[in-house]
């Protein structure tokens, strides 16, 4: 694991407690005990996020389980070159950012991707999505890509502002992928992560 994984980020979150105390919640690697909380989160996501995009009887059956083996494997698999981050939120995991290489045929070793990003949906509207998309585009940063992509699906309005807000921009790219087992039309956002010139320059280094 490198510094910036090791590193642990307690970020105050505007929610009152008792006397104008406010709530910290942590965002930190995932470990692989973490996988079945994970997979819950995973799951409940999916249904509130994707309700009348994806079929009913798909997200109706979707299991938490099936999902935490998933991500138990990734965790446990040395050629994985991914990274798993959680939100921890009063000893509870409530959302998890999932990032790394850029895959598909155009794949570049300076272009990272964001696999995915999913709060519960208990816990929207409270900036948690903002704080975790913040810490995963730094630490891509981090780990020397020059910029980065994600893939989201148009309906997902909710995604799409935060990540406009965080400067992810439309690059025109679309695709139908199947998601497990699910085709779904998705759009590409791209985010510039380091200045042309700063790049240059450290080539030259």
């Amino acid at each position: 694991m490198s510094a910036a994984d090791a590193a642990q980020i307690r970020i105050p979150v505007d929610v009152a407690v008792g006397n104008d105390v406010l709530m910290v919640v942590t965002i930190r690697p995932a470990s692989v005990d973490d996988a079945d909380a994970v997979g819950v989160v995973h799951v409940r996501a999916w249904q509130s996020a994707y309700r009348g995009v994806m079929p009913d009887d798909y997200l109706d059956g979707l299991r938490a389980q099936d999902h935490a083996t998933r991500w138990r494997e990734h965790l446990v698999a040395t050629q994985w070159e991914g990274h798993l981050l959680v939100v921890v939120d009063d000893q509870r995991i409530v959302g998890f950012a999932c990032f790394g290489p850029k895959g598909g045929d155009d794949a570049a070793p300076h272009i990272g991707q964001l696999y995915a990003i999913n709060l519960d949906p208990d816990v929207w509207g409270r900036g948690l999505g903002g704080a975790l998309l913040t810490d995963a585009t730094d630490r891509l940063t981090e780990l020397g890509y020059v910029e980065a992509v994600l893939w989201v699906v148009p309906d997902n309005q909710r995604a799409r502002r935060l990540y406009e807000s965080a400067g992810w921009v439309d690059d025109e790219l679309r695709r139908d992928d199947e998601v497990f087992g699910v085709v779904v039309p998705e759009m590409r956002y791209r985010r510039r992560l380091v200045d042309r010139a700063d790049h240059a320059t450290t080539e030259l280094e």
